[in-house]
C-alpha cells in the first residue's frame, strides 16, 4: 500500500525500537499516527518527540486485557479515521528455560504476543472488509520458524502468530477483500528487548535496517519479509536434513542454541 497523506496508520508497541522508527517512518510519509504502547510515560515522550512531524496521537494500553482493548478502540473509532494500515509490533519476552516459566508468564506471553493481535485486527478488519481495502503487517520473529533454547514459550507465542497471519493472508485472497497482510519474522534485532544476546556468525540486525525493510515491504505489498537472507533457507534445511544433523549446524556450527545464554532484556 502506499503510505501517504491521508492515510491512518495505527502501530502497538510505538513508544520504543522498531515500532517508533516505524511511526516516524510513517509520519514523514504524511501519514497520521495512532500509537498504542503499555508504558504511558514513554509513549507520552514518544508523542510529544514526534508532534512536529505530523498528526500522533498515543493511547496507553495493556494488551492482554480485552476489555482495555475494548475501551482504546471505541475511543479510536470516535477520534479518528478509520485505519488503514495495523502494524501489530508489541510483543514481549521472558527468556528462561520453560521449566522456569510461571503459569503467568507462558498466558501473558501468550496474551501480547499471539491473542492480542488477533483482537486488535479482528476489531479493524470489519470496517477493512467493507471498504475493500487495508494492510495489516504482523511482526512475528525467525523464532516462530526455529526452535531455541530459553525462547519455547516465545517461540511458541511467535510460530502461533506466523501461523494465524498467513492463514489470514489466504482467508483475505480467497474471498477477495482487497486486504493485504504482511508477515515479518526478522533474528534478533538490537533494540532492549534482547539485551545481553550474543549472535556469533549472524549479525543481530540494526533496528533502522530493519524498519526499511518492513516499511518498503508494506508499500510493496510483501506476503512475507523474513531477515537476514539466511532465514529464509530454515525450513529448507528442516526438511533436507535428519535432526541430529541440523541441530549441529545450527547449534553448533552457527552458534544459534546458545544465543540466549546470556540475555538480560529491559531492564523495566
Amino acid at each position: 500500500m502506499k503510505i501517504s497523506s491521508g492515510t491512518v496508520v495505527l502501530i502497538t508497541g510505538g513508544a520504543s525500537g522498531i515500532g517508533k522508527l516505524m511511526g516516524e517512518w510513517v509520519l514523514r510519509k504524511g501519514a497520521e499516527l495512532i500509537l498504542l504502547d503499555i508504558n504511558q510515560a514513554l509513549l507520552e515522550q514518544t508523542v510529544s518527540a514526534f508532534a512536529s512531524l505530523g498528526k500522533v496521537t498515543g493511547y496507553p494500553i495493556d494488551l492482554s486485557d480485552d476489555n482495555q482493548i475494548d475501551e482504546v478502540m471505541i475511543k479510536i473509532g470516535h477520534c479518528h479515521p478509520p485505519v488503514d494500515l495495523l502494524i501489530n509490533n508489541a510483543g514481549i519476552i521472558v527468556g528462561k528455560y520453560f521449566h522456569q516459566h510461571s503459569v503467568a508468564e507462558m498466558r501473558r506471553t501468550m496474551d501480547i504476543n499471539s491473542i492480542a493481535p488477533m483482537v486488535l485486527t479482528g476489531k479493524i478488519l470489519p470496517g477493512m472488509m467493507e471498504r475493500g481495502k487495508g494492510h495489516i503487517c504482523n511482526i512475528a520473529s525467525s523464532a516462530g520458524l526455529l526452535g531455541n533454547p530459553r525462547m519455547s514459550v516465545y517461540a511458541a507465542s511467535k510460530w502461533a502468530a506466523i501461523g494465524w497471519s498467513d492463514s489470514l493472508r489466504i482467508e483475505m485472497n480467497q474471498l477477495k477483500t482487497g486486504i493485504v497482510l504482511t508477515t515479518v519474522a526478522p533474528y534478533y534485532i538490537n533494540t532492549g528487548m534482547f539485551s545481553g544476546v550474543k549472535s556469533r556468525i549472524l549479525p543481530i540486525l540494526k533496528p533502522e535496517k530493519v524498519v526499511r525493510r518492513i516499511m518498503r515491504g508494506i508499500e510493496q505489498d510483501k506476503s512475507m519479509i523474513r531477515m537476514p537472507f539466511l532465514v529464509n533457507f530454515v525450513r529448507l534445511f528442516q526438511g533436507l536434513l535428519p535432526q541430529t544433523v541440523f541441530d549441529w549446524v545450527v547449534g553448533q556450527g552457527f552458534g544459534i542454541y546458545t544465543t540466549m545464554d546470556h540475555f538480560e532484556g529491559r531492564k523495566n
